[in-house]
């Protein structure tokens, strides 16, 4: 290995163990549960191998991703807060960030297509986030909500391209092997 490769290896390694550092630190827990897992006895059976399923249905938004956004959340300052924060989804996303940021008085602002179903902008509005439906598909919808964040002078919080998402979200992971 050249001393290229083995600085290489080593960056890698610290940038896990800070990940592992932060998830095991992420307050998620102020608004998630940790969730029960469930065995499948007749899946198990049929492939000779123990398989369970990790039962994020039952956080209060029915998905991980209120993990992910809380932890966005309580990452920001209160300067980036002050007016608010945006983000583009069709569903979960919306529904946990809408929630995390209520839980943290924060005004958010989801921007949806307007092809999501009535259930989820519902489920949006009901945890107390201001929905505006743009577009034809998610695609639009974020193309929509970075101009908005840029007019309004508030962060995007992305679905999953963001340190603190995949660090709340890796919260699951950690349960995981715990349990």
């Amino acid at each position: 290995m050249t001393e290229v490769e083995s600085k290489d290896v080593i960056e890698e390694h610290e940038l896990a163990l800070d990940y592992l550092r932060k998830i095991l630190l992420a307050p998620v827990y102020d608004v998630a549960i940790e969730t029960e897992l469930t065995p499948l006895t007749k899946l198990s059976k049929r492939l000779g191998k123990e398989i369970t399923l990790k039962r994020e249905d039952q956080q209060i938004v029915h998905s991980f991703k209120i993990r992910g956004a809380y932890n966005k959340l309580v990452n920001l300052s209160k300067a980036e807060c002050t007016n608010g924060v945006i983000a583009a989804s069709a569903g979960n996303h919306a529904q946990g960030l809408a929630l995390a940021a209520k839980k943290l008085g924060i005004h958010a602002t989801i921007v949806m297509p307007f092809t999501t179903p009535e259930i989820k902008i519902d489920n949006v509005r009901r945890f107390g986030a201001e929905v505006r439906l743009i577009g034809r598909n998610f695609n639009d919808a974020q193309t929509a909500a970075s101009a908005l964040a840029k007019d309004e002078n508030k962060p995007l919080i992305h679905p999953f391209d963001d340190v603190d998402i995949i660090v709340g979200q890796g919260t699951v992971a950690k349960e995981l092997l715990q349990q």
